[in-house]
């Protein structure tokens, strides 16, 4: 058997160079090519008939030749990726060859052509860069969309977006109602931002923040020598800045009684009077009020003029509370988490659904100002890595904590004593009204009657 491959085996070994997918080529010690297979005429293009015997120089520029570095080092290398020519990219393995008394007689490389591979990768390189390029341009794009900046995708403030975006395209004057901290003036900034004034001024202003005696020359402005201490040159005041643009009027219902007489003028008659003025000044405004005050109620009690709030309220929105939307506080505790802890420089990892579910029994009175201001909160006093219920329940107020007794209680027992207080509290405030206690809470009321079996309430 021995003797027979000892015959044969010149003929195995050329079969196998014959099948071989890799450019096969062997040179002797001075660079003539004495072999060269079928899969290297086809991977440069050149026939064996041409190139043996010749000098490898002939074909290819000596530094590119790896051929020569391993008949000068004489040490073999794997795998090194090698460019041949300036469109062919080689995986090459290469070996010197040695006689039975260890002379140098030439050298052996196996080629692998992978430009294919290295061109593919390169159009994916370049495919995937564009991706990101138009990924970040939606993103940029999204950013600057005017109602971006308001988060949630629930069912109820999707709709109120709806019809903010609509009315905004008017210039109707609108009511926002809603309590504080549903953003209102996000609402009312994305308003104008989508109206046809996008490009003049938005001015808000805050009618709870300014004092009584400063509100007329602060909203009409005043002329010069209208009181002491007024400038020289005289002031322009509120509403002759929005000119062409929005005036924002957040906390509505705090506006002084005569204000309100004055400022209804303004609105029907387009001009404005200036404290210590004489002479009617031309305005082009829109208004977009807000309020978290019951209006109807005050102009019952004579709190609030009948005429200017039916001027005002033409289109009313109203801004769902957290508590209406409990299925966006999810999104929205992770939106700040992530916005804390690159503010912060802090790692903060994803919140269990047991975590979730604590954020979503609180009653967050201060609605969604009140739960970012939270999450700032714990996110500048957390050490790990993860945020822990017990932290959660230590930042709390005192007024929605439970104290638990019993130190062997697990979170999922406090989870249940929390929800029981917090459909407790509800209940109490509907007077048992379960259709109104179970839309409060977020639930249906199938789900309300079985947690109130559950709780035994």
């Amino acid at each position: 058997m021995g003797d027979f491959i000892r015959e044969n085996i010149l003929f195995y070994l050329e079969a196998i160079l014959k099948i071989s997918k890799d450019a096969v080529t062997a040179v002797d010690k001075t660079g003539k090519v004495v072999y060269w297979n079928e899969a290297a005429e086809n991977t440069y293009q050149i026939k064996a008939d041409d190139i043996v015997g010749k000098n490898i120089e002939h074909y290819f520029q000596r530094n590119d030749i790896k051929l020569y570095e391993i008949l000068k080092d004489k040490q073999p290398v794997f795998d090194v990726y090698h460019q041949p020519w300036p469109d062919k990219h080689i995986l090459i393995s290469s070996s010197p060859v040695f006689d039975r008394d260890g002379s140098l007689i030439g050298a052996i490389s196996v080629d692998r052509d992978i430009t294919a591979t290295v061109k593919l990768n390169d159009e994916l390189s370049v495919t995937h860069s564009k991706l990101q390029d138009l990924k970040q341009q939606v993103i940029n794009q999204a950013k600057n969309l005017p109602f971006s900046s308001i988060k949630g995708s629930s069912k109820s403030i999707n709709q109120i977006k709806a019809s903010a975006a609509k009315v905004a395209k008017t210039d109707a004057t609108v009511l926002i109602l809603g309590e504080s901290g549903v953003g209102k003036e996000l609402f009312a900034q994305a308003i104008h931002e989508s109206s046809s004034r996008k490009t003049k001024p938005f001015v808000p202003i805050n009618c709870g923040a300014i004092p009584s005696p400063l509100f007329e020359s602060e909203f009409f402005g005043y002329d010069k020598g209208s009181f002491t201490g007024a400038e020289k040159g005289g002031k322009a005041g509120k509403l002759e800045e929005a000119n062409g643009g929005t005036l924002f009027l957040d906390e509505l219902g705090t506006m002084p009684l005569d204000i309100q007489v004055k400022f209804l003028r303004t609105l029907q008659e387009g001009e404005v009077y200036r404290v210590g003025g004489t002479k009617p000044i031309k305005v082009d405004i829109r208004v977009i009020a807000a309020t978290n005050s019951m209006l109807e109620k005050m102009v019952e009690q004579g709190e609030f003029r009948e005429d200017l709030y039916y001027r005002l309220n033409v289109v009313p929105l109203h801004i769902p509370s957290l508590r209406e939307r409990l299925e966006d506080i999810p999104e929205l505790v992770n939106i700040f988490i992530e916005e804390f802890s690159i503010k912060y420089q802090k790692e903060i990892k994803v919140l269990s659904q047991d975590v979730m579910e604590l954020f979503s029994l609180h009653h967050w009175p201060g609605n969604v100002r009140e739960l970012r201001n939270f999450v700032e909160r714990l996110v500048v006093m957390t050490d790990d890595s993860v945020l822990q219920a017990s932290e959660i329940l230590s930042m709390l107020p005192a007024k929605e904590k439970l104290t638990i007794e019993n130190t062997t209680t697990t979170f999922q027992d406090e989870i249940s004593l929390l929800e029981k207080e917090r459909i407790k509290k509800v209940l109490e405030k509907t007077y048992g009204n379960k259709t109104l206690a179970a839309k409060e809470l977020g639930f249906s009321r199938v789900t309300l009657y079985k947690k109130i079996t559950k709780h035994g309430l």
